[in-house]
This record gives structure tokens, C-alpha cells and sequence, in this order.
């Protein structure tokens, strides 16, 4: 009866575990990021490694998704304190149609370069399984960091989780 029980409990918590699938093509924390050529939503289409030599922190988001509007402020005032000095900042949206996302970037203004990602390449290769997702990616092109849901990136503790992904310090100004 025991091992009946046990074999039950196994099956129940299997059953409640989350599933944890990588994305196909997806790059691991610590592995390099291949080169892309993105879409150009806010700007025009560039080549991922042209990104290369500076600190790169990705925002993969989608018009749809509310935790992702709200935390593009917090992003946009980031990237404005440090004006583009410490690290490189862009955003990748998921969205169907480009026409959804560029009218959300046109309601919530934001001034660091966005991206559409149509073919499911980016949001593949940097694991977007569950938005938003925000990736810091080193100058080399590796992958140091990667953090599912909104947060405050703005905030104190949020600012001290860059700096020290990246090696960096950013004072608080």
C-alpha cells in the first residue's frame, strides 16, 4: 500500500511540475548570440552584431501583453539615464502585425530602436517562451542574464542586477 501511495504522489507531483522547454534554437545563459538581420519597427532593419563592443540589454515584448506596457516605461527611463553610454538598449516585438506594435510605440513613445520579429527567429533563439522578456547580452555577444516577467528596470535593485551582469557600474545620477 505504501509503495502505491508513493507512486501516486510521484505521479501527481509530475504532473504538476512546470514544464521547462527551451525554444528551438534557443541560447543558453553563457552562449553567444548568432548573428540576425531584425526587421526595423521604430527605425530601420540592422544586423544584430552590429551591436557588438557595448553592453546590450534586449526587451522582447508584444502590443498585447500588459505586464509588457507596463514596464516600457521603467525601460525608457533606464535607457535615458544613461543615455546610451553604459550599454546599448533595444526592443523586439512578437506582434502578428507591425502595424499593432508600431501604433503601441506611437501611444507609449520610446527613443531606443525596436525590432519585429515575424519569423519567430529572435524570440526562438533568445527563449521568448513567456513575455516579457528582458535578455543582457555582454559586448562580446553572450548571453549574461535573463529575466521573464515585468519588472521596474529603473529601480535601485534592478539597476545593481545590470552593473553586475555586466561588470559595470551605474551610478545612480
Amino acid at each position: 500500500m505504501t509503495s502505491i501511495f508513493r507512486l501516486i504522489l510521484l505521479i501527481l507531483f509530475m504532473a504538476a511540475a512546470p514544464v521547462c522547454a527551451n525554444t528551438p534554437g534557443e541560447v543558453e545563459i553563457g552562449g553567444t548570440l548568432p548573428e540576425a538581420t531584425m526587421q526595423g519597427l521604430s527605425g530601420p532593419s540592422r544586423k544584430l552584431s552590429e551591436f557588438r563592443g557595448k553592453p546590450l540589454i534586449i526587451n522582447v515584448w508584444a502590443s498585447w501583453c500588459g505586464p509588457c506596457r507596463s514596464e516600457m516605461g521603467s525601460l525608457e527611463r533606464l535607457f535615458w539615464r544613461y543615455e546610451g553610454k553604459k550599454f546599448a538598449m533595444i526592443g523586439i516585438s512578437t506582434d502578428d502585425y507591425p502595424e499593432k506594435a508600431k501604433a503601441f510605440l506611437q501611444q507609449s513613445p520610446s527613443s531606443f530602436s525596436h525590432f519585429i520579429d515575424s519569423r519567430l527567429v529572435l524570440e526562438n533563439m533568445l527563449g521568448a517562451n513567456k513575455i516579457p522578456l528582458t535578455v543582457l547580452v555582454d559586448a562580446r555577444g553572450r548571453v549574461v542574464g535573463k529575466y521573464y516577467g515585468a519588472k521596474d528596470w529603473d529601480s535601485p535593485e534592478a539597476r545593481a542586477m545590470i552593473g553586475k551582469a555586466f561588470g559595470i557600474t551605474l551610478p545612480a545620477k
